[in-house]
């Protein structure tokens, strides 16, 4: 069953909403949220509402503030259950926007990107199998961009600022 609790202060205290489901806009509930537990699912929350703005992917477990999530902030306004997570996954990347130029294939993680890629950047890829993660960054840092099965012919309808891509992983039971 999935279940996320969010809680406007650190450490699990003050007041709480529990969401069951998908939610664009979670003000109405509380204001600011400084801790999160993850009772079951996974689940993406965005910093605006509507699904709009940073994302974070959250696995099962207990947050206790919103560094634990590498938040920015404590403003976290819609969320998600991530749907596609499953025990096998393959995504494929292109260079260049539409599915054009060089590609590769992943089936794992990858915790430095640019050493395996000769472009700087992923422009367009197809989701094959279960749910990934893109880092701005290498080693899982930086801003997050959930992935779910689907084609993305450009970086912009996965979220991304930039098509430069430090690493990947995938959305997987611990």
């Amino acid at each position: 069953m999935e279940k996320i609790t969010f809680y406007e202060e650190r450490n699990f205290q003050g007041r709480f909403h529990e969401c069951d489901d998908d939610s664009s806009d979670l003000l109405t509930y509380f204001r600011h949220c400084n801790s999160i537990r993850v009772e079951g699912g996974f689940w993406v929350i965005y910093e605006r509402p509507n699904y709009m703005g940073y994302q974070y992917v959250l696995a099962p477990g207990e947050y206790l503030d919103y560094q634990r999530w590498l938040g920015f902030n404590n403003s976290v306004r819609s969320c998600r259950i991530i749907r596609n997570v499953g025990n096998s996954w393959r995504m494929k990347v292109w260079e260049k926007p539409n599915f054009e130029g060089q590609s590769m294939d992943l089936t794992d993680n990858v915790p430095t990107f640019p050493e395996h890629w000769p472009s700087p950047n992923i422009h367009s890829c197809k989701v094959l199998e279960g749910a990934w993660v893109f880092f701005d960054h290498p080693n899982y840092r930086g801003r997050q961009y959930l992935l779910e099965r689907g084609e993305y012919r450009r970086y912009s309808e996965w979220g991304g600022m930039q098509p430069s891509v430090g690493s990947v992983r995938r959305v997987r039971e611990q």
